[in-house]
């Protein structure tokens, strides 16, 4: 009786070895599927997470553009009430700044 198990063993063996060259190739052509779509997957969450930091980094600027603005605006209309209330002292300040301006650029 042990005989005859082991014959069905071998028999059934051998029937697995001709379908397990064919069920290799499926087996490594799911794999293969299974890898390319990991990899679609990561390729699509790291485009998101580059695309969300570059909107993080484009408002950002865009905020620190507005306040460039804000202070060059606040700095241009004091300089204008400064001129409109001392406009002796200003000419005398701009005139001295193109003097030291004129001299550096003289010797360089």
């Amino acid at each position: 009786m042990s005989r005859m198990g082991e014959t069905s063993d071998m028999a059934n063996t051998g029937n697995q070895g001709g379908q397990g060259g064919g069920g290799g190739q499926a087996s490594l052509r799911e794999t293969a599927g299974q890898v390319g779509e990991q990899l679609r997957n990561a390729g699509q969450q790291a485009r998101e997470a580059a695309t969300q930091r570059y909107e993080q980094l484009r408002d950002q600027a865009q905020d620190y553009y507005q306040q460039g603005r804000e202070k060059a605006t606040e700095w241009e209309q004091g300089l204008e009430q400064y001129v409109q209330e001392k406009p002796l002292q200003a000419i005398l300040i701009a005139a001295g700044v193109g003097v030291v301006l004129g001299l550096l650029w003289k010797r360089s």
